[in-house]
């Protein structure tokens, strides 16, 4: 995410204090941001500050960082701003894109992997009128979510689980790999492999190599204008085959079908993501937190638009729910948000309710009970330790909510639902809803089960 941020500091050219309250704040940022810099005079702070938001921006995104200490804030200088350049993304060039195309007219299986650098530079309509062509299958990742519709017939999923999915198997079986917008930032999508198929890969940026990624074929220029040329000379060849791929999206189908219609109560995660799908509009975006619900999210919630599915599959820290929402809300105040947090993760950030009231903003937050850290007990589960250390009492949420203002709701049974859900979409003010979960099954189902029956097509 673009983000400029400015931290004071004390005084740098004389102090009456000594080192109280000093701390080397530029280092602290240097390993988590694309740039921390320290101004030292008022002459430089224009320069600096239209470097900050260009390499803020420019690919990939990420977070800068100023500080600007007490003495040089009062500083008064002449330097005038400096506007905003105008520059256009490179394209890529005529020999890698025609490669791109021999290696893909000469495959007979090959996939798309759409990843996160697709989803922020908007490559909808290009790779929507790719797909419509070729009928080349595309598998998404959590962060590729929403780049083409993911009602499309041609979609295989998303690569939620790090590998033994159905979306891998899909994978498994293609001669070819064409990567959009692939981050290493990110948990990998597949395991490349020596002797595995090749891979394309498309990206403003080259590749970054490491054991799983290695790609044979580098497309390094605007995302949108590389699909469009390579649709622009692609022939579809007869003998192209996607039924062994597209048949491994049918048995997903098929296997959540099941799953989805289980009402127990505590709500089980396959049903509770598909009764929110049917609720939020089309183009309502949920804000998820980390836990192992986003998991389930990204398998059964499909996202038919960019960037209405936002999660945080990089760093993938907890608390992020609740913020992002509040700020997408802002931006988009005519959408539907929905915060859909683990309570151990809305915990960490919970205060800022405040900020959310304070401001008026009309969110819903989805608190997702279970009174534990959900994502580490699952991992104890599957390593075969004991659960320890990660069970918790939490506060009484709807009280919790209505002390800062908000309106706090209890879901007590599986038919009330949705039925809180359209109620807080229809009525304004923050609305926490707190709602009891099971997630008796994780293991058993995405540990074990899924990676059975994918393994058999």
């Amino acid at each position: 995410m673009p983000l400029v941020m400015i931290t004071g500091q004390k005084p740098i050219k004389s102090s009456k204090q000594g080192k109280f309250q000093i701390l080397d704040v530029v280092d602290v940022m240097g390993p988590i941001t694309k740039s921390s810099y320290q101004l030292t005079s008022a002459d430089i702070i224009s320069a600096r500050v239209r470097e900050a938001f260009r390499l803020a921006e420019e690919e990939r995104p990420g977070a800068v960082h100023l500080e600007l200490p007490e003495d040089i804030a009062i500083e008064e200088t002449d330097e005038r701003p400096i506007v905003r350049s105008i520059s256009r993304r490179p394209i890529a060039e005529g020999k890698a894109i025609t490669t791109s195309v021999k290696l893909i007219e000469e495959a007979t299986k090959p996939v798309l992997v759409l990843g996160g650098g697709a989803n922020r530079t908007l490559t909808r309509k290009m790779l929507f009128e790719f797909v419509d062509k070729t009928k080349i299958p595309f598998v998404t990742t959590q962060l590729g979510k929403g780049v083409v519709d993911e009602r499309h017939l041609c979609f295989l999923g998303c690569a939620a689980l790090s590998a033994g999915d159905f979306v891998h198997a899909g994978i498994e079986k293609s001669d070819l790999v064409i990567t959009v917008g692939h981050d290493d930032i990110e948990k990998p999508p597949f395991f490349m492999k020596h002797d595995g198929p090749q891979v394309i890969h498309i990206n403003h940026t080259s590749a970054e190599v490491d054991p799983v990624y290695f790609p044979q074929v580098e497309v390094v220029g605007d995302i949108a204008n590389a699909i469009w040329q390579i649709k622009e000379k692609i022939e579809v060849q007869e003998k192209w085959d996607f039924q062994d791929m597209l048949a491994t999206r049918f048995a997903h189908l098929e296997h959540s079908k099941k799953i989805r219609s289980d009402d127990r109560f505590p709500l089980f995660p396959p049903y509770l993501v598909r009764q929110l799908r049917n609720v939020v509009p089309n183009d309502g975006i949920i804000s998820l937190d980390n836990g192992v619900y986003k998991i389930w999210f990204a398998r059964g919630y499909p996202a038919l638009f960019p960037n209405t599915v936002l999660l945080d599959n990089a760093l993938a820290s907890m608390g992020a729910g609740l913020p992002t929402a509040m700020a997408v809300k802002m931006l988009n105040p005519d959408k539907v948000v929905v915060a859909v947090c683990g309570d151990g993760g809305f915990m960490m950030n919970s205060q800022e309710l405040e900020t959310a009231v304070r401001l008026k903003l009309n969110i819903i937050v989805l608190i997702l009970n279970d009174s534990a850290y959900g994502m580490v007990k699952w991992k104890q589960e599957n390593q075969g330790f004991d659960d320890f250390g990660l069970s918790f009492d939490n506060p009484d949420f709807v009280k919790y909510a209505e002390s800062y203002g908000a309106i706090g709701h209890r879901v007590g049974s599986s038919s009330e639902f949705k039925e809180i859900i359209e109620m807080c979409m229809s009525t304004e003010g923050v609305h926490v809803i707190d709602c009891p979960v099971d997630y008796s099954e994780n293991d058993k189902i995405l540990n074990h089960q899924i990676k059975e029956m994918s393994s058999k097509l």
